[in-house]
């Protein structure tokens, strides 16, 4: 199974981006084999969707990644770096439980990616999002990935 999980408050503007993805994907048609899952503010008690699945991409707002506005993807090292260096929030939720994959997950780690809203997250931004995050879950990344800034080799 491949996942997508959401994150974020819809409640607070500056963190609805992943909420607002979640809307958007519940109400179009996506892949069979592709799960989406509104995570809320769950942190750690996301990490059963994400034992047994083949592909995670979670969908969060991020701050400070690109320098931009627009849409980023990390893969889970790159996204526990930034965390590492602060310039990623949520520092006991979704970066935690990252980091913790490792100490905590049973059987294999999935593949995990984060597909990061950077700035306004107007409706555009939003699709491109969406379709982003269903094409990363069903295919993975590649260096030919399109629609997004990519950031690899990051250091903290």
């Amino acid at each position: 199974m491949k996942r997508i999980i959401c994150v974020g408050n819809r409640f607070h503007a500056q963190d609805a981006a992943g909420p607002a993805v979640y809307d958007r994907l519940a109400s179009h048609s996506i892949p069979d084999d592709v799960e989406v899952i509104d995570g809320g503010l769950a942190g750690l008690d996301l990490l059963r969707f994400v034992e047994d699945a083949e592909r995670v991409v979670f969908v969060d707002a991020v701050i400070g990644l690109s320098g931009t506005v627009g849409v980023v993807i990390l893969d889970r090292a790159d996204a526990c770096r930034y965390a590492a260096a602060a310039a990623y929030g949520h520092a006991a939720g979704l970066t935690y439980l990252l980091q913790a994959l490792p100490h905590v997950c049973e059987g294999a780690i999935p593949e995990v990616h984060l597909v990061g809203i950077e700035g306004d997250a107007d409706d555009e931004t939003i699709r491109v999002a969406a379709e982003l995050s269903v094409s990363v879950a069903v295919d993975g990344v590649s260096h030919t990935t399109p629609t997004a800034t990519r950031l690899a080799g990051v250091t903290s």
